[in-house]
């Protein structure tokens, strides 16, 4: 059989990502065959078995070593994640100064094979040019913040989720496992959390939301299972860290226990007797007797030093209507809501300190200047918070969501959220300390960055031909792994000339459904042309018909804005791209009236000026509608009209119908209502008024939110 030959990366990065620190080249190669051995202390047992998965060879213990093996081992001068791999004639060898850092260098081993390593296609043998590579992270904290609670994650998903992390040296999974949807974690002492509170919708109290409105949503995992998670992701490389999200964010928990409320009474008039409420009462010793069960097992389960209690987004405003928050306050001297919440977070963070951890917190919970530096601070709202938190001596992980969430939208016309921004992997890439204002004081405490997938879009993108999880993280992810591991990102061009070469081709093999950046197009002198630089086949549609044609040649036409491209590498594929015109909308004067009183705050006008969102005074009920009304009828080729938020379905009709006229008189039903809205194709003539009607009445708020139609002109 001939030998694949792999030749020996130059002096230099060359195509790892992470960028290494230096990498030598040798002139002797190594050929791996498949009588190859795999030889291992027994602590790196797991290592060396994780290691045959991508390569079809036996292992055996270290003393048992003879000539010609790949060595795994350890070697007390490295630091703990620093690594040293070598390549030579007479085979190869892998030390760190510990488990975690020979995992790092068997992942940059399995960089420098063939793509297909990933995929356990690897024919053998194969030759791997000789090669000295040294190396160590910048930061011990490079992590990655999954939300499980808003998207069911199922064990099997998470655990690929997991895997491909570690292919990309991300050493840290903080698992966000309680939010206001769902309650993820198995407590023994406490079932009906997971039982009542591990699902939401049809047969449960706590209403649906994002999506699958029509049937009991969820699940959550048994202690068994996260054990054997926690193990599985150990192997690689990866500590879980798990959040449970207090005291706001508590909306599922008081659905279930609704004595962890304050007492006051509330007013439901508007939700339709539905309690919104998401905030835990700071006064009831009873609330920190249950998060004692809570995080008694939460510690016993995950072998993580930290637990992460949350302390974001808190609505003080509740605490502030309760007397006995109110004579905690007085009790104590306290003048603001931040007080309370310092109170509460330093009761539970000694809890989570009984059982031997140490706590984590959102930054606001530092806020008022009386929480536990025993603390660790998350910075996710922006970059002034992250300075703030190091500033005050506490142990920092540097988030902010303009550089790191990567559930925002990359472009205008992607899905995702836009309130922190939208970027794409260059900006991920270009945060740099030194030009965020970080000081050399505040950089001592700053443990590492980490990036963020908040999961409220991802349920109605269940449907799609892609992995939307995937698509919104990569290959954002590659650029926080570069920063994190390296302490700086680096050129851009360079780092996308790795991805385009070489680490494409890896992430296709890995089954990641990555996001390529769109296709260039242009039209001049009657000709369409588009082009990438990925390696990619580029692929267009006709506006009007589903069938693709793969692009192969540029298009002659004097109809540009028909044409929509877009690319595929594998599962990966690139948003749409075309001319300017292809995406032009029109705004035809239109008049939004409801059978729902409008919101003061939230007049219906700000819809119909096509600026900001409109909301009701109060939920949808079986038989109200909203209707629009154009001044003149509009002729168009599609036309989109919804309720709720236009990057994720919430505050919405959760079951309704769309009807049209021609006339503003006559109206003829055209559709059900999809994710709280309805879609027009092709109307045969021009369309005077749209009208949705609600079938069910609540939605698990206290409004609908309202917005301006998406019309298309003709083309």
């Amino acid at each position: 059989m001939a030998l694949a030959l792999l030749l020996p990366l130059g002096v230099g990065a060359g195509n790892i990502v992470p960028e290494p620190k230096r990498i030598e080249k040798r002139g002797e190669a190594f050929t791996i065959l498949t009588t190859t051995k795999i030889t291992h202390s027994e602590k790196l047992r797991p290592l060396a078995d994780y290691l045959t998965k991508f390569l079809p060879l036996t292992t055996q213990s270290a003393n048992e070593a003879e000539g010609g093996v790949i060595a795994l081992g350890e070697e007390k001068n490295l630091a703990a994640e620093e690594y040293r791999l070598t390549i030579g004639k007479e085979g190869m060898r892998i030390v760190g100064g510990s488990y975690a850092g020979v995992h790092c260098g068997v992942e940059t081993f399995l960089q420098l094979l063939p793509s297909e390593v990933y995929g356990g296609e690897i024919r053998l043998p194969i030759v791997v040019g000789g090669c000295l590579v040294e190396d160590s992270p910048r930061f011990s904290y490079r992590g990655f913040m999954l939300d499980v609670c808003r998207t069911w994650i199922e064990v099997e998903e998470l655990k690929a989720f997991i895997e491909n992390l570690a292919h990309h040296k991300i050493n840290k999974l903080h698992l966000h496992l309680s939010d206001d949807e769902g309650w993820r974690i198995e407590i023994k002492s406490h079932p009906e959390l997971t039982e009542v509170g591990g699902f939401r919708g049809v047969g449960s109290p706590v209403a649906a939301r994002y999506g699958e409105w029509d049937k009991r949503y969820g699940g959550f995992y048994t202690q068994e299972q996260m054990r054997q998670v926690v193990e599985y992701a150990a192997v690689r490389g990866i500590e879980i860290i798990p959040e449970i999200d207090l005291p706001g964010h508590s909306h599922n928990l008081a659905r279930v226990h609704p004595e962890v409320l304050c007492d006051y009474t509330p007013g439901l008039k508007a939700s339709d007797g539905y309690d919104t409420r998401n905030v835990m009462c700071v006064a009831k010793e009873s609330n920190y007797a249950l998060l004692d069960d809570v995080l008694r097992e939460v510690a016993e389960i995950f072998p993580s030093s930290h637990i992460h209690i949350g302390g974001d987004e808190v609505s003080t405003a509740q605490w502030m209507k309760c007397p006995d928050c109110k004579a905690l306050m007085a009790k104590h001297g306290m003048t603001q809501g931040e007080q309370l919440q310092a109170h509460f977070m330093n009761r539970v963070a000694k809890i989570v300190e009984k059982y031997g951890k140490q706590p984590s917190v959102w930054n606001e919970a530092i806020n008022s200047g009386d929480m536990s530096h025993k603390a660790q601070v998350y910075g996710w709202k922006d970059v002034a918070a992250c300075r703030k938190s190091a500033s005050e001596g506490y142990s920092t992980v540097v988030m902010p969501g303009a550089f790191f969430y990567f559930d925002m939208r990359q472009t205008p016309r992607e899905h995702g959220h836009d309130w922190a921004g939208i970027f794409d992997a260059r900006k991920t890439l270009s945060f740099d300390f030194k030009e965020q204002g970080f000081t050399k004081e505040e950089m001592a405490h700053v443990v590492g960055v980490q990036g963020a997938f908040w999961s409220e879009a991802y349920i109605s993108h269940r449907h799609t031909e892609y992995n939307y999880l995937e698509y919104q993280v990569y290959p954002r992810i590659c650029a926080l792994s570069q920063l994190a591991w390296c302490g700086a990102g680096g050129e851009w061009s360079e780092f996308y000339s790795t991805l385009v070469q070489s680490h494409y081709s890896r992430m296709v093999a890995m089954g990641i459904d990555f996001r390529l950046f769109p296709p260039v197009v242009s039209h001049q002198d009657g000709v369409l042309s588009a082009k990438s630089d990925d390696k990619s086949h580029i692929y267009y549609k006709i506006v009007g018909s589903a069938e693709e044609h793969l692009y192969t040649e540029p298009i002659k036409t004097d109809k540009p804005a028909r044409y929509g491209f877009y690319s595929r590498f594998g599962g990966a594929r690139s948003p749409e791209a075309g001319v300017k015109a292809h995406f032009r909308v029109l705004q035809p004067k239109v008049k939004i009236t409801s059978s729902i009183e409008a919101s003061e705050r939230f007049p219906f006008s700000n819809a119909e000026s096509y600026g900001r969102i409109s909301r009701t005074a109060r939920v949808g009920r079986e038989g109200d509608w909203i209707l629009y009304t154009f001044e003149q009828a509009v002729s168009c080729r599609r036309m989109e009209v919804r309720t709720g938020n236009l990057q994720l379905p919430r505050f919405i009709f959760n079951a309704g119908y769309m009807e049209l006229s021609y006339d503003g008189k006559n109206f003829s039903r055209v559709c059900d209502l999809k994710c709280g809205g309805g879609v027009i194709e092709n109307p045969p003539k021009p369309i005077k008024a749209v009208r949705i009607i609600c079938t069910e009445s609540g939605n698990g708020a206290d409004f609908v939110t309202i917005q301006a139609p998406i019309v298309y002109p003709k083309l």
